[in-house]
Parts: C-alpha cells; sequence; structure tokens
C-alpha cells in the first residue's frame, strides 16, 4: 500500500488483474481504493470475451478516478436513500419552509412511486414514468411534478457525490412541461387602494394592510415586524426577519390522547421557530415610510398600548408591532381570512395576499421612482431584480394607450383640431 504524498490520499498500487477463469470467462478485479476501515478492496467483474472485457474495466477505472464509482457494502434503494437524505442531510442545512417541501415530495410521490428501486439501478425512465402518473386523469398539475422532480435531482445528486451511485437519473430525465399561466395578475387600482384603506381603518392592524399595498412587504416580512425595527421619528423601518407558518405537536399524554390534530390539541407545543432571518442580504432593507403611514403607525401603536393594559395578566408580550387582541404573534393563517375578509367588507374584487404586493411595485414604477430604489424597497437581489421587476411590474391600460397617442403624433403628427361650426350654439 502506497500514499501519495502530493495530495496526501492513498491510492491502490498495481493494475486490475486479468485471467481467464475455468468456466470460459473472462475474469478481472480491479483495484477500487480503500474502506473506511482503511482496507483495500477490489471489483470483480466478468465478461465473455477479453475485448468487452477490457471495456468494462476502462469504464470502471475511469468511474473510480472520478470519484463516481458505487462503493461496496449493501446498495441502498431509492426510498430508503430518500428518506435518509430528507431527515439526515437536507433538514439540518435548508429553511423550514424548504424542507416543508422536500419532505411531502418524499413521502407523498417520490417514495411510494419509485422507492422500490435500487438506487444505483435508477432511469430516468422510472422517473418520467412517475411524472405521468402524477398527471392522469388531472389529479396532479404538472408544478407538483416539478416539484418532486426538483426535489429528486437534489436529493440524488447528494448521493452520486457520494458514490452511491454512477449518475443522477433526475438529472437526465424530463419533466413534464409547464404552461403559462394565461390569468395576469392585475394590480389593485388607485380607487381601489383607497376603498381598502377606508375599510381598513374600521378594524385592528389597519397598518399592516397599508404597508402591503403601499410598500409591498411580504406576509412573513410584515408580521414578522417588532418595534425596535420601526424609527418613527426618522420615518422607516428595517426588515429583518421573516415570521414562519407555526408547526405544533401533541402534548397530551399517550394514554389520554385528545383525538384531535395536533393543531388544535389543547396541550399543543410549538415544534418551529416565530421566525427566521431573511434568507438573502437584499431582504435585510431600509424601507422609507410615507408620511401617512407614519401617523398610521404612531395611531396603532397607541391602540396597542391601550390593549395592553386592558388585558392586564391576560396579554401575551411579543414585542410585535401586529399582534393578536391578547397580545402574542399572529398567524399568518390568521392573517390571510382577515385580508379576504377586508376584500370583501371594502367591495373590491378578490385576490391574493401576495397581489397587494405587485400593487405597491406598479405604483413605484408610475410614479418614476429609479429601478434601483425599487430594487430596494421591494427587497430584490441585483441579480434576480430584472427577472422580478418583469413579474410584479404591471402596466396599466391607460399609459399603452397614452404611449400609442405619443408614437401617432411622433410619426404622423398632432391631428388637425376639427373645424368649428359658426352657425351651431355652442354656448350651451
Amino acid at each position: 500500500m502506497a500514499e501519495d504524498k502530493k495530495k496526501g490520499t492513498r491510492r491502490a498500487n498495481g493494475e486490475s488483474a486479468i485471467y481467464l477463469g475455468a468456466d470460459g470467462r473472462w475474469h478481472a478485479r480491479v483495484p477500487m481504493g480503500y474502506r473506511d476501515n482503511g482496507e483495500p478492496y477490489r471489483r470483480h467483474i466478468t465478461r465473455k470475451t477479453r475485448p468487452v472485457l477490457l471495456d468494462a474495466v476502462k469504464k470502471l477505472e475511469r468511474q473510480r478516478d472520478a470519484g463516481s464509482a458505487q462503493q461496496p457494502g449493501k446498495p441502498w434503494t431509492v426510498g430508503k436513500w430518500l428518506q435518509h437524505w430528507v431527515e439526515n442531510i437536507a433538514k439540518p442545512t435548508v429553511s423550514e419552509n424548504t424542507y416543508d417541501g422536500y419532505e411531502v415530495a418524499v413521502r407523498v410521490h417520490l417514495v411510494p412511486g419509485i422507492g422500490k428501486h435500487r438506487l444505483d439501478r435508477l432511469q430516468p425512465e422510472h422517473l418520467e414514468s412517475l411524472y405521468r402518473r402524477m398527471q392522469a386523469n388531472g389529479e396532479r398539475k404538472a408544478g407538483t411534478a416539478h416539484q418532486a422532480h426538483r426535489t429528486a435531482r437534489t436529493a440524488l445528486g447528494e448521493a452520486a457525490r457520494r458514490g452511491y451511485t454512477a449518475k443522477n437519473a433526475a438529472s437526465l430525465a424530463k419533466p413534464p412541461r409547464i404552461e403559462e399561466d394565461e390569468s395576469e395578475v392585475e394590480p389593485y387600482s388607485v380607487e381601489e387602494v383607497q376603498c381598502l384603506l377606508l375599510e381598513a381603518n374600521k378594524r385592528r392592524n389597519s397598518a399592516r394592510w397599508m404597508l402591503a399595498l403601499a410598500l409591498g412587504l411580504r406576509q412573513g416580512e410584515t408580521l414578522g415586524l417588532r418595534w425596535s425595527d420601526v424609527d418613527l421619528e426618522n420615518e422607516y423601518l428595517k426588515l429583518r426577519r421573516n415570521r414562519l407558518r407555526p408547526r405544533y405537536k401533541h402534548g397530551c399524554s399517550e394514554a389520554s390522547p385528545c383525538g384531535r390534530k395536533a393543531g388544535y390539541c389543547p396541550d399543543r407545543v410549538q415544534t418551529r421557530r416565530e421566525t427566521k432571518n431573511t434568507k438573502s442580504r437584499a431582504g435585510r432593507r431600509a424601507v422609507p415610510l410615507p408620511g401617512p403611514l407614519v401617523s398610521m403607525l404612531r395611531a396603532h401603536a397607541e391602540t396597542q398600548a391601550r390593549e395592553r393594559k386592558a388585558a392586564g395578566d391576560l396579554w401575551t408580550e411579543s414585542e410585535y408591532v401586529f399582534t393578536k387582541p391578547l397580545g402574542g404573534p399572529l398567524s399568518p393563517n390568521t392573517d390571510y381570512h382577515d385580508w379576504k375578509r377586508l376584500l370583501a367588507d371594502a367591495g373590491v374584487r378578490d385576490g391574493r395576499l401576495h397581489d397587494a404586493r405587485h400593487t405597491a411595485a406598479t405604483v413605484l414604477m408610475l410614479l418614476g421612482v429609479p429601478t434601483r430604489v425599487i430594487d430596494q424597497i421591494m427587497g430584490w437581489e441585483p441579480g434576480t431584480s430584472a427577472s422580478m421587476r418583469a413579474r410584479y411590474l404591471h402596466v396599466p391600460d391607460a399609459m399603452l394607450k397614452d404611449v400609442a397617442q405619443k408614437i401617432a403624433e411622433a410619426i404622423w403628427g398632432r391631428p388637425a383640431a376639427p373645424p368649428v361650426d359658426k352657425n351651431q350654439d355652442n354656448g350651451g
């Protein structure tokens, strides 16, 4: 056994041993490296003819040298590897939301669909067949199959990197085509925003909705906002964190279960932290506050102080800007339903909560705000800001008509004024 002094890694000595066996087949023992315990190991392969064997040996040696040859031992099944990967590799290293997406794709789609295959024998066709089955009879959308595909590609890529399989079958598989959604997001008009403002002023946490409509704050950013992030004197706020959707486990005993879902257990225990830091540097940003919003936030702080005093010992201290009537952070689910009621009570067309963010971005564009400033207010990364502007900035019909009129005037000139009939009584 020799040691490569230059690279500090041990390599197997000797060429692959090739011989004709008593069974009439050609055999080869290919040195592959060292096991975890330091012992060298070889791979034994056989073929009918020497040329075919030599080709197989060369292929295996290339895989060995590239670090992509499968390691010895009991092979993984796809299902066992996916479960191991999602819980022991992905979970400690990705965000809670990313893990949730991975976990659902593994548990609901990938393990039942392809889990019985050996990891090193999985083919792209196995995955493509799964994607077709997922969409059969319209039961699943193409986007769901894409989520399963992205999860499989990440998990199998890690398996290939560790040498458990020679290739990433998901990288070779073709996911289903996703057609563009024909329904274009239509931002709320200024008149609709004003209707929402009038209605929001009648209820708790009214400033919460104007932060979305005027500044485009994401739901998690708004619900994760604390008073220490708000500077009303200098009229700006700092965005540092996102509010996470709560997750619970049962707190009742196995001997006396409550019989409800974990989220409705009387003794439920929260298993997820309340907030996390924004995932990008662009997300951590300072946003200017318009004067009316400053006034709304001042009034909101006074109202919250009165609620705290009235609640007494029942108040849950949390430092959040927007809370429940007895303190404590707002639930994203409750916030969503509050938005739907606000739209209905204001007589404004139904829409997603995220449409308020589209509205704010479009208003900034109409006001002629420089794109660099729009990017900062919206929290878009420099490398992706152009594509994000393409998604969020919507050109109203009135602006298109104005452009068309300017083109007509530039090419054909201003239209002549219509003649005035002097005999007509224009005095009205």
